[in-house]
């Protein structure tokens, strides 16, 4: 740790930057744990190295991926629990980037506090390094910046980066998808990391008793289970490109059901997805329940306990299901693509 390095005038003005110092050698525990081969420097530098290794890729095509973790964050501060939303950054960058097969290589991660508590922002990195864990990549690189009167000392905001690599001739797009085709359903684990901002009306959660376990919830806590981290589709999803056809995938994030599953369908098709095979978790009926919330609107705003959608052929549905079910994964069926100019319904 550099002791050399202070200033009492900064110090004054309420950055210390001792803390980051202290925060560096808190966190590096966590990341050697997501060191890769490729890793080519230590965290600390100015830059990230990261050496590629292209074997059994022809026509190597980086992808990338940045995203925050929004509003689930104030659950994180009423819980005073930050380990666990450095899940949710790495989740939303990695998840969105394996929709074109992309395998994430590296991470970074950019968090911005009103004060730097070390072992609160280690917490945070902690978490960023469990997700990293989770999806294979290795996180080489990221800022703390201490910015006082600019958040209050209790609070932070946090968002990441990811880069991944794919073949081009193996990206997955939605050139071959056809009528006939199912739409398989990867389960969440709750609301993710999206919606929040309705959660937090619904529940009015700075007000609330989110300790008390709810029979609703299967007796977990209102809090616990609205700060639940996503789940990291990446190895079960690249293990299901060694052995199936997969023309589609759609990462159900913020807008839905309606949003996001039309983004991997082709003009001219549509997804028809059969409402009753949805295996919709309590948290979604308990917020539809106290927000006086349509149906409608809540397929237009959470996953309803579907992380992901991918679409196979049909004859080739089974062996998906079996593949999913080997990573880990309790897929299920959702549906099937039709000829329409509708690109989703519900029915």
């Amino acid at each position: 740790m550099n002791t050399n390095s202070k200033s009492e005038a900064y110090a004054a003005a309420g950055v210390d930057i001792t803390a980051g110092y202290k925060a560096v050698e808190l966190m590096k525990q966590h990341i050697a744990k997501t060191v890769t081969s490729g890793v080519c420097s230590d965290v600390g530098g100015f830059g990230g190295l990261f050496e590629l290794d292209l074997t059994g890729i022809n026509k190597p095509v980086l992808v990338s991926g940045t995203d925050g973790v929004g509003t689930k964050l104030k659950m994180a501060f009423l819980m005073d629990k930050h380990d666990t939303v450095g899940i949710d950054c790495v989740a939303m960058c990695v998840n969105d980037i394996i929709c074109c097969g992309a395998k994430p290589l590296f991470f970074l991660d950019y968090i911005a506090c009103g004060k730097n508590v070390p072992e609160r922002i280690a917490d945070i990195v902690k978490g960023v390094c469990e997700g990293c864990v989770q999806s294979g990549a290795a996180l080489i690189g990221g800022e703390t910046a201490e910015m006082p009167g600019f958040y209050p000392v209790d609070e932070y905001d946090l968002a990441g980066y990811c880069t991944g690599v794919v073949d081009k001739d193996k990206i997955i797009d939605n050139k071959k998808m056809a009528a006939g085709d199912v739409v398989i359903a990867l389960p969440s684990s709750g609301v993710h990391s999206n919606g929040y901002s309705l959660v937090r009306k619904v529940f009015d959660v700075e007000n609330c008793d989110l300790k008390t376990p709810i029979a609703e919830l299967g007796g977990r806590s209102l809090g616990e289970t609205l700060l639940t981290p996503p789940k990291i589709y990446v190895k079960p999803v690249l293990a299901l490109l060694e052995k199936v056809t997969v023309k589609g995938i759609s990462h159900i994030t913020g807008g839905g059901f309606y949003e996001n599953i039309p983004r991997s369908i082709p003009d001219g098709l549509g997804a028809k997805i059969d409402r009753s095979a949805i295996r919709i978790l309590p948290i979604f009926d308990y917020i539809a329940k106290c927000g006086n919330i349509t149906e409608r609107d809540m397929f237009n705003t959470y996953n309803m306990g579907v992380g992901m959608s991918i679409v196979v052929p049909k004859c080739e549905a089974e062996t998906a299901l079996q593949v999913l079910k080997d990573a880990g994964e309790d897929a299920y069926i959702i549906g099937e693509i039709i000829a329409s100019d509708e690109k989703i319904t519900i029915c």
